[in-house]
């Protein structure tokens, strides 16, 4: 038996009692979703920015180790950290 979190019990409990319904138009509902996904990727700013040789060449050599192009690495790390899935760990001091 799988184990699932509390709250996919409760989904499914719902789900199960008639509380949770279809919504009428569901391929409508997922391209709506789809679309509004698709914006929030989008990359349409750009940005110059001053950095240390020393910092470029690290972030060259991680992206490389990474597999991937360094802007995208950036691009990736201000992303998390705007988002809060980075904390800097300076300011929690």
């Amino acid at each position: 038996m799988s184990k699932r979190k509390s709250e996919e019990d409760e989904i499914l409990e719902a789900f199960d009692s008639g509380l949770l319904k279809r919504v009428k138009d569901v391929e409508k509902e997922i391209d709506e979703h789809r679309r509004v996904a698709e914006e929030s990727f989008k990359r349409d700013a750009r940005i110059n920015i001053r950095l240390s040789s020393r910092d470029l060449r690290a972030l060259q050599a991680r992206a490389l180790k990474e597999g991937i192009p360094y802007q995208t690495l950036v691009s990736s790390v201000l992303h998390k950290f705007v988002d809060g899935q980075l904390v800097d760990k300076a300011a929690n001091k």
